[in-house]
């Protein structure tokens, strides 16, 4: 299955789901990942190696870190190649001031919230996806 493409099912079908986990971001400039370490995500850019961890490794490994985050994963499986999902998600949380991390991975979207604002986007997800109308862009 490649996952659904039609932006109204996916609003309908996210079904979002809040991790309670607190995640952060570490970069590492040699692109080398302490062993002690198990991201969610990587991903490699010229300044270094990006890492989401858990905070409490990052805490133990005495990594620094940013942007203490809550994990919100919309369990629909959407397709890579879906047109204007993230957008319409990411423009609801910034109508509402809520800063977001989005990571498309292989069958879902994955976003990084705030902790401080989590609860409140988790919300307003899920009003969204028990709208019948469709999110305006």
């Amino acid at each position: 299955m490649s996952g659904e493409k039609d932006q109204l099912r996916l609003q309908q079908l996210m079904a979002p789901d809040l991790r309670p986990e607190t995640y952060v971001y570490c970069t590492f400039e040699d692109h080398s990942l302490p062993v002690d370490l198990s991201p969610i995500c990587t991903f490699r850019e010229s300044e270094g190696l990006t890492a989401i961890v858990e905070r409490s490794q990052a805490v133990r490994a005495k990594v620094p870190y940013i942007f203490e985050s809550k994990l919100i994963t919309l369990t629909v499986h959407s397709s890579l190649e879906a047109i204007g999902f993230l957008a319409m998600i990411s423009t609801a949380l910034a109508k509402a001031s809520i800063p977001c991390n989005a990571v498309a991975a292989f069958h879902h979207d994955h976003l990084f919230i705030p902790v401080d604002r989590a609860d409140d986007a988790f919300s307003l997800l899920e009003a969204l996806s028990q709208s019948s109308a469709p999110a305006v862009v």
